[in-house]
């Protein structure tokens, strides 16, 4: 037994000596640039967030870092076609009702935990469809259905949504059952699919008839061209650089370096936007424009170069509608941020994680 131990031991030993002379090309060593960028885009998003919204937000920016880069709340926009809402899941979760609208069109529940995938079939929520096959609830950020609810669509109005993909605010615009007709556009083609498959899973089939409803995949920049003085309400909710998704998701993050030709040019995307939402409405109709970011040149700049081009380039005279109702209607649900010369913004706060939106509403006066 003792022979054999010290066979082993002079065994290892030659075995030690022997692998420092392994040849390099049989070595491996995983190297980390191959796995994981050196600057993932979410770091890079939050350096120039770091950079511009401190200066933007000043004191307000240490709290609404906090909350963007913590688990954000959910609404749940409860399905008002549905015969067989499944509330008592929510309330399961401590959801409390919240309701988006005095007579009632878009009920809320807030939602703490976040569902895994943020789809429509998430399996941490398991909605079961109704008889008639129709889902009770769809998830979104609460603060999303803001702009559906500030268009203020009326009875016999024809409403335009012009960058309607993946169909949260179409769906709710849908739910208020007061458009006459609903236009829903998107320039991608995989989106409008998705989008044709969350109305047909939340909508009855003679709601989704071609008198009542378009779907349209096209370049939303060319609407004006399209259509032109035609809609009582119009819907622009643009592409943006989705501040909370670039924090958080380096899939599909605007933040990529190859990416940042396309990111340059949003303003300028989302100006054509605006412009062709502006021009596809009739005088007297109204424009809401928003986005899902806090970034001042995708919002309030946008704006004042699209009412710059509509008044200089097509003689279109317009005037910005205050919001400030709906912000005193929700000002304890939301947080609002404050002083802002031109339109309203829900930022994200860790008391009320809902946002970042948005939003500036523009009547057509000629």
């Amino acid at each position: 037994m003792a022979l054999f131990l010290e066979t082993s031991t002079v065994l290892l030993r030659r075995i030690k000596d022997i692998r420092p002379l392994t040849a390099k090309r049989h070595r491996v060593k995983g190297k980390w640039a191959t796995t994981l960028p050196k600057h993932p885009p979410t770091r890079l998003a939050l350096q120039h967030f770091d950079a511009t919204y401190s200066a933007q937000l000043g004191d307000l920016w240490p709290s609404v870092r906090v909350a963007l880069l913590s688990e954000r709340k959910y609404g749940a926009l409860l399905n008002n076609f549905c015969h067989s809402p499944d509330l008592e899941e929510l309330q399961a979760q401590g959801s409390a009702p919240l309701r988006l609208h005095q007579a009632g069109l878009w009920p809320l529940a807030a939602v703490n935990k976040a569902p895994q995938g943020e789809t429509i079939w998430s399996e941490f929520w398991s909605i079961m469809p109704d008889k008639f096959g129709l889902l009770s609830y769809y998830l979104m950020d609460a603060a999303s259905v803001l702009p559906s609810l500030a268009l203020d669509v009326q009875a016999n109005h024809t409403v335009l949504d012009l960058c309607a993909a993946p169909g949260g605010k179409a769906l709710a615009l849908l739910q208020t059952q007061s458009a006459r007709f609903l236009c829903l556009n998107d320039s991608s083609v995989s989106r409008t699919s998705r989008l044709k498959r969350v109305l047909h899973s939340y909508a009855p089939k003679e709601l989704l008839t071609d008198d009542k409803l378009r779907i349209t995949s096209v370049d939303g920049t060319m609407w004006g061209e399209i259509e032109r003085n035609s809609f009582d309400r119009v819907l622009v909710d643009v592409p943006c650089t989705t501040d909370r998704h670039s924090l958080m998701e380096d899939d599909n993050n605007m933040f990529s370096r190859s990416r940042v030709g396309e990111r340059r040019s949003l303003p300028r995307l989302q100006a054509e936007l605006l412009l062709a939402g502006i021009i596809a409405a009739c005088p007297g109709g109204e424009v809401l424009y928003s986005t899902c970011t806090l970034c001042p040149s995708q919002n309030l700049g946008v704006v004042e170069r699209a009412v710059q081009l509509a008044e200089e380039n097509h003689g279109i005279r317009l005037q910005v509608v205050s919001l400030r109702p709906l912000v005193r209607m929700f000002q304890n649900t939301f947080h609002f941020a404050p002083d802002l010369h031109l339109g309203e913004m829900v930022v994200p706060h860790l008391a009320a994680n809902f946002g970042p939106i948005y939003m500036c509403k523009i009547r057509r006066l000629a």
